[in-house]
């Protein structure tokens, strides 16, 4: 049996243009919108680089007699440990730190009593390491493998700036 269709009644498609065009504009606009936010969270660092003299080595700010800083922050379980060129600098102990006796001595900035990080402490030991080294602007951090992440952009926020002065602002990621 054949069903009449009626003239009133029309079969027709269903545009979906005007949903298409205002998905489409959404879509740009959280595009655009998301470039400007991830920009935010970015967190400029370097990674060492090997070869011979960099010109930042031969800059005129520094003396020419004068040996790189190669400032270093370890960030291990127990604490930081700050080293540079001549060696680790001593804590709490008062003992004169090496690369060789290193293993076993407290670090530079230990946990505080609760258990945490003293940043406010590390950030005062750089603020005394960049007078004595003012043209110096480059830091090499290294984590122990356990250390949470958070801990590890703490850290950089630390040591790069204290309020408007700049501190070790050129980053340089390295293993422990």
């Amino acid at each position: 049996m054949k069903r009449k269709v009626h003239p009133h009644e029309k079969v027709g498609e269903l545009n979906i243009v005007p949903y298409l065009d205002i998905m489409v504009n959404l879509t740009m606009f959280m595009l655009v919108s998301m470039t400007s936010v991830i920009q935010l969270a970015i967190i400029n660092v370097n990674v060492p680089t090997f070869g011979g003299a960099s010109s930042a080595a031969s800059s005129p700010d520094k003396p020419k007699d004068e040996k790189p800083l190669m400032l270093n922050v370890a960030i291990s379980p127990r604490g930081f440990y700050i080293a540079g060129s001549g060696g680790v600098l001593a804590g709490d102990s008062g003992t004169a730190v090496t690369q060789d006796n290193m293993k076993g001595l407290p670090p530079t900035v230990p946990l505080s009593a609760d258990g945490k990080y003293d940043y406010k402490l590390l950030k005062q030991k750089m603020v005394d390491v960049k007078d004595k080294y003012p043209s110096e602007s480059k830091i090499i951090l290294t984590a122990d493998p356990t250390v949470q992440y958070d801990i590890l952009v703490q850290t950089m926020d630390a040591v790069r700036e204290d309020g408007p002065r700049k501190l070790f602002y050129d980053v340089i990621m390295g293993a422990m």
